[in-house]
């Protein structure tokens, strides 16, 4: 696969990233573009993602392939979701039937991969429920879980005490956490409580080393799919 990186100045202002999208949705050496989120604040995050041409929106953001997976045909599932859907099933884990709980809603990873478990289809057909920051009673229900995806972006969130022993845990947190025994200062943690977790855990996935590489992998399915889209057409 051939890859380029357009480096952009913080100051680039919406008109100047939107040109750029144009340029790469009509360039046919790109099959794929993945926009970095966040963006500066004077870039509305929406109105680049509606740019971009959904067969070359690798990241399935884009309305059209949300509406897609939504209706159980997507295209491209988001890199992270179809991630963590692999682990589960690769190593024998598969959530049908199962109660999985997703601790976050982002458009990212919470709300596709609640939609990608739901479906009617194999390697899903699970009972989901999703939390968030308004949830009362939160450890109640992830008790429930017999599969639980931390996705809240907070160190440690998630801690032994909150799920029922043998769960299956996928931990998407990627937290700095600051570290002066470490050279760079820092250290990455997930939003489990790893140690005492793992203790009552059938299964689960450790930070760094776990969801990560399996995300980077599902965008080259996703760019490889896309060029296969753009070549033979649906």
């Amino acid at each position: 696969m051939f890859s380029e990186i357009f480096h952009l100045d913080e100051t680039t202002t919406e008109a100047e990233l939107l040109d750029l999208i144009s340029s790469l949705n009509a360039d046919p050496r790109f099959h794929g573009i993945l926009v970095q989120l966040p963006l500066p604040p004077q870039i509305e995050e929406t109105v680049i993602i509606e740019a971009l041409d959904p067969i070359k929106d690798v990241d399935g953001l884009h309305p059209f392939n949300v509406g897609k997976l939504l209706q159980g045909v997507p295209d491209f599932i988001p890199a992270t979701p179809a991630g963590i859907q692999q682990i589960l099933l690769r190593n024998g884990y598969d959530p049908a039937g199962k109660h999985v709980v997703v601790c976050g809603r982002s458009n990212i990873v919470g709300k596709p991969l609640a939609t990608l478990l739901l479906q009617r289809r194999a390697g899903s057909n699970a009972t989901v429920t999703v939390t968030h920051t308004r949830t009362a009673n939160l450890a109640e229900i992830t008790r429930q879980a017999d599969i639980l995806v931390a996705a809240i972006g907070q160190p440690r969130a998630i801690t032994a005490d909150m799920v029922k022993d043998g769960v299956v845990v996928i931990d998407v947190g990627v937290n700095r956490v600051d570290d002066s025994t470490r050279r760079r200062g820092y250290r990455l943690e997930g939003d489990v409580e790893f140690e005492a977790v793992s203790a009552k855990a059938e299964a689960i996935t450790p930070v760094p080393g776990g969801v990560g590489p399996m995300t980077i992998a599902m965008l080259l399915v996703n760019t490889l799919t896309a060029a296969r889209l753009s070549i033979h057409g649906r």
